[in-house]
Parts: C-alpha cells; sequence; structure tokens
C-alpha cells in the first residue's frame, strides 16, 4: 500500500524528501491540507519554539480523513501549490 498512491500519480518511488504530519482538511478532490510540525530553537532566547506549515498533498484515493497521522512524500508539482503525495495512513494501520 506504500507506493500505490505514488505509482497512481505517475511518480518515482524514491523522489524527494519524507515528512509526517496530520490531515487538517479534506475539503478538495483528490487533495487534502496536512499540517507538518517542527521545532525550532529561538536564535536570541534559545527557547524551542513549534512551527507549523501546511501542505496541500495528493490523495487520489481520498484515503485520509480529518485527524488522520500521514506520512507524505515530496513529488514533481501536480498543481500550482501541490508538491506532495499521500505516502502512507499511518492511522489506518494502527
Amino acid at each position: 500500500m506504500e507506493d500505490t498512491n505514488i505509482q497512481k500519480a505517475g511518480l518515482p518511488a524514491q523522489a524527494g524528501k519524507t515528512l509526517r504530519g496530520t490531515v487538517v482538511g479534506v475539503d478538495m478532490k483528490d487533495t487534502a491540507k496536512v499540517a507538518v510540525a517542527r521545532y525550532v530553537k529561538h536564535p536570541k532566547y534559545k527557547k524551542f519554539i513549534k512551527q507549523v506549515k501546511k501542505f496541500l498533498v495528493h490523495d487520489p484515493e481520498n484515503i485520509a480523513s480529518v485527524g488522520d497521522k500521514v506520512v507524505i512524500r515530496e513529488s514533481r508539482p501536480i498543481s500550482k501549490r501541490k508538491n506532495f503525495v499521500l505516502e502512507s495512513n499511518e492511522s489506518a494501520t494502527k
């Protein structure tokens, strides 16, 4: 199941970065909005700050639902803002 979405999108299996995130929206056809959080150390105050970035992810089978933990992989541009493909749904496997 891991590479099925990537193959359906016509993409190579080992292309680009892999990120983990949480699905925050599934309002569009074949697309999910995934929030990826990372912690960055403030240069002056040395405190760790949580930064969240939202990515539009290609989900051709519409298997993602809000709140799922997913793994996404960078790919070729699919549309203007969509550069990632849903690789696997970690919430569905558990």
